[in-house]
């Protein structure tokens, strides 16, 4: 496919260029001043030819580019993402689905995580879309959206139907390959994932690699496993986020370091509606989340399982956590290291047991 460009992408005055090939439709804008970007639409015939569309598109594109996308559009295979880059549907209905019997190991997935790079992608912006893992027709697929970009920002997003993670944020490549810097400062906002055979959204991390980001204002709906899951926590902010009809753990957090918890909605879970471990360094805070169980198994609310090393640090406070019955309310365990928890005005109610405080953990109201 040919792409026109104007020269030196530096020009005065307006060009616009459509360029039709393969399906694509391919329009793009410079403005005046140096280095402007340019918008590039890709249109999907809703056939098996439309990854191979989007892919060229892609591979057109130049840094600072915005890819949209016009579908419906039948994935066949994985549309890797490159870096500096922007993509969005051209409506949040926008849907990108995958064929029947693909199998893929991702729908979409960042060009580090696709390349096996040892090294994290470059920013990129990925909104206003639909994707539908197609689980019911691909029994041994994977997940719908993979990221390893770092400074990104993936935002109003309908995820749905992935066989096994929603979303997940990783610093491992697609043939394993983990990486050697870091994936730091993203955000994740405003997405809707239901319907994931395993987590929802998935924050992957065998190393230290994974930290600071942002995930709030999203929902995570009906997933097999934990609704929001990561391995490594430190310096995560994870607040306003509603799960529900969970199989696993609501929040399951891990090795908490300068970790906010705070203000999440959590109903009817199979483990523990919150449960956490914390890192022995910077305090954490647990604050403001409504735990409730009205049909779920899961017998304890809000859960600081143990403490990883030194001594552990967190303020539980203001939250509300109302059972059905039955299960803890609150349980602080520091396993074979030392926890010491501020707890006060939480309310617990319609559980049996509404404070398990393991054995030498030091707890106080604070001041």
């Amino acid at each position: 496919m040919t792409i026109l460009r104007s020269a030196g992408r530096r020009a005065l005055t307006l060009v616009s260029v459509v360029v039709i090939a393969g399906g694509a439709t391919v329009a793009m804008s410079a403005g005046a001043g140096p280095a402007m970007a340019a918008r590039v639409t890709a249109t999907c015939a809703n056939d098996n030819g439309d990854a191979a569309v989007i892919q060229s598109v892609i591979d057109g594109s130049a840094v600072g580019d915005e890819i949209v996308i016009d579908g419906p559009c039948t994935i066949i295979s994985t549309i890797k993402l490159l870096g500096n880059r922007a993509y969005r549907g051209d409506s949040p209905s926008t849907v990108l689905k995958e064929g029947d019997g693909r199998n893929l190991d991702a729908v979409l997935a960042s060009d580090s995580w696709v390349d096996d790079h040892a090294w994290a992608g470059e920013p990129i912006t990925l909104r206003d879309l639909t994707i539908d893992a197609n689980a019911a027709n691909n029994p041994t697929g994977g997940d719908a959206v993979v990221i390893r970009s770092w400074r990104s920002t993936i935002e109003a997003l309908h995820i749905r139907n992935a066989k096994a993670n929603g979303l997940r944020v990783t610093n491992t490549s697609r043939n394993g390959t983990t990486l050697t810097n870091t994936l730091v400062n993203g955000s994740i906002r405003a997405l809707f994932v239901e319907g994931s055979g395993q987590r929802g959204i998935y924050v992957q991390d065998s190393g230290n690699a994974v930290t600071d980001w942002n995930l709030t204002d999203s929902w995570v709906a009906d997933s097999g496993g934990d609704a929001i899951k990561l391995d490594n926590a430190a310096g995560w902010t994870i607040e306003r986020n509603h799960v529900y009809g969970v199989g696993g753990t609501g929040i399951n957090a891990s090795r908490l370091f300068a970790t906010s918890v705070s203000d999440n909605y959590v109903e009817d879970f199979d483990t523990h509606g919150i449960g956490v471990s914390v890192q022995g360094d910077a305090a954490s805070t647990i604050v403001g989340n409504r735990v409730f169980q009205f049909s779920g198994a899961g017998t304890t609310y809000l859960a600081i399982r143990h403490v990883n090393y030194g001594t552990g640090h967190v303020s539980v406070t203001g939250n509300v956590v109302r059972g059905n019955g039955s299960g803890v309310g609150l349980s602080y365990q520091r396993g074979s290291n030392q926890l010491a928890v501020v707890s006060t005005g939480n309310a617990v109610t319609g559980v049996t047991t509404p404070l398990d405080k393991g054995t030498d953990v030091t707890m106080t109201a604070g001041f």
